[in-house]
Parts: structure tokens; C-alpha cells; sequence
């Protein structure tokens, strides 16, 4: 299985989202490597950064399912190198 690491940047200005987002996480547990979240309360919003290594296809799967969150927004940075798992 062939997999890429990638690191995923999530702004949450919806709170009524955030128990979908974190079944999501979950549901990809397996996979990230690291996850940081830091509450930006002055303006209401949770800023999440995870780090992944995963077949493309799942770290594609995970960002299209957080983006079509309300009240979310994803972005994903994908590391040049991709690793051959046994």
C-alpha cells in the first residue's frame, strides 16, 4: 500500500460541528500521526492542524468529508514522497 504525508489545516467557526468533526478524526484515527487544536476565542473559532500518513485516496476521502461540514473549512498540503507499506 503505497502512502503519502500530508498535514491538514481545519478552521471550525461552527461549534454545533465540532462532534462530527471529531468522528470523522476518529473514524481516520488509524492514520494521523499527530493532531493539534488551538481555541481562538476573541473570534469564536478552533483552529486544527493534523498531520497524516495515508493512502491518497483516504486522506482525499477525510478532507471532502470535513469540508462538507457547515461552518468548516479544510485545506491539505501533501509531502512529495510517497512510501511503499508491507
Amino acid at each position: 500500500m503505497q502512502t503519502r504525508v500530508a498535514v491538514m489545516s481545519i478552521i471550525v467557526e461552527n461549534p454545533d460541528t465540532v462532534e462530527k468533526l471529531n468522528a470523522m478524526l476518529h473514524d481516520y484515527g488509524e492514520f494521523i500521526i499527530g493532531r493539534m487544536g488551538i481555541p481562538y476565542r476573541q473570534r469564536g473559532m478552533n483552529i486544527i492542524s493534523i498531520a497524516i500518513d495515508a493512502p491518497q485516496d483516504a486522506i482525499s476521502a477525510l478532507s471532502g468529508k470535513i469540508g462538507r461540514l457547515d461552518g468548516v473549512s479544510v485545506k491539505t498540503a501533501y509531502s512529495p514522497v510517497k512510501t511503499v507499506e508491507a
